[in-house]
């Protein structure tokens, strides 16, 4: 086993905790009457997701490529349960993402892109020769544009994320770079009918341009504020004052401002070298996996995770409008961590096969 990606995994999921109940706490002890209310709750799902990521880890990648019905039922199942979502899921922070199931909610999407992920990589591994011909890899592209488009529907960000995975697997498996002109110039068109459709999205635009003017802009505000008074070096951990009450959702999108309030640019910029290194490992597995099929999997949870990072900073940053998108391992959020930990037991189960490590 790549016991350099078990480190990573559990060191980021360990600091995630930690941060969780920093940023949480004073929230926990106001609302809830405990101040480890969300830290209870991220660690019974990372402590299930852990048990997911060793459990799949030692599988053979392979099971999943022999077991035909088991993906039909997994594509199927995942636009089923979006339409559901989209159709009868009530409304959180202006969109439908969550299922609600007593004091648990789950959200379909982040099942989704293990969905496309396994599909796309299992698909093109059993069709690369399709993949010599303009038709064949739009083809292959339609297959996950169901899955995408309903996404996209009420979360831009996520949509944004599933095109990039699809687009750049195929790519990857592909000889041509013709037809990506096409498949990119209609992915640009697609987002942009989405935002003028959604009078909220182009408002987020508005805000990204001067969100001091903006009521809804003070998250960003208070983000680049904590950022600013963390300094080199940081308040130190627990002594952020953006998380009393002044910066919205700081155990999700916006942890990574408190991690610079607390800990400072050195610890933000640590934190990111955490996460580089991850990726030059799922980086090195893709490369020297043992067949396209590990490849093509290990490639997609590659861009999985970049993007999110990417996504995530730049938008406590202020470099993008803000889309809602969490820090892979350290946000608060039971479903994402769940899945991001079960692509890692497929990353480990890929390694596993390879003849020679890279140390």
């Amino acid at each position: 086993m790549d016991y350099s990606i078990v480190f990573l995994v559990v060191f980021l999921v360990g600091f995630g905790l930690v941060m969780i109940y920093s940023t949480s706490s004073y929230k926990g002890s106001l609302y809830m009457d405990d101040a480890a209310y969300w830290l209870k709750r991220q660690a019974l799902f990372a402590g299930i997701g852990l048990v997911a990521m060793l459990f799949v880890g030692k599988m053979d990648y392979h099971f999943w490529k022999s077991r035909r019905w088991m993906i039909n039922l997994y594509y199927w199942g995942t636009i089923g349960i979006l339409l559901f979502t989209l159709v009868f899921a009530a409304v959180s922070h202006g969109s439908k993402r969550w299922i609600s199931i007593g004091p648990i909610r789950f959200q379909p999407s982040e099942a989704a892109k293990v969905s496309v992920i396994l599909v796309l990589a299992i698909y093109i591994s059993r069709n690369v020769r399709q993949l010599r011909s303009t038709k064949g890899i739009l083809k292959t592209f339609m297959l996950m544009v169901p899955i995408i488009g309903i996404v996209g529907i009420e979360n831009l960000s996520t949509s944004i994320i599933l095109l990039a995975i699809t687009v750049i697997m195929i790519f990857v498996a592909s000889d041509k770079w013709k037809p990506f002109i096409a498949i990119g110039l209609a992915g640009i068109a697609g987002m942009v009918v989405l935002l003028v459709t959604q009078s909220y999205r182009m408002e987020r635009i508005m805000i990204w341009f001067h969100p001091e003017q903006y009521e809804k802009g003070l998250q960003t505000m208070q983000g680049l504020y904590a950022i600013g008074s963390g300094g080199l070096f940081g308040k130190g951990l627990g002594q952020s004052m953006q998380k009393m009450g002044f910066l919205p959702e700081t155990h999700n999108d916006m942890i990574f401002s408190i991690v610079c309030e607390e800990l400072g640019i050195a610890g933000g910029v640590m934190l990111l070298l955490m996460f580089a290194y991850l990726l030059y490992r799922l980086f090195f597995i893709a490369q020297n996996a043992s067949d396209l099929l590990g490849s093509l999997m290990v490639t997609g949870i590659f861009i999985h995770i970049a993007l999110q990072v990417i996504f995530n900073v730049a938008v406590v940053l202020n470099l993008m409008p803000n889309t809602g998108v969490t820090l892979p391992f350290i946000s608060y959020g039971g479903t994402s961590i769940m899945f991001l930990m079960a692509e890692m037991g497929l990353a480990l189960s890929v390694a596993r096969q390879i003849k020679f490590q890279d140390m």
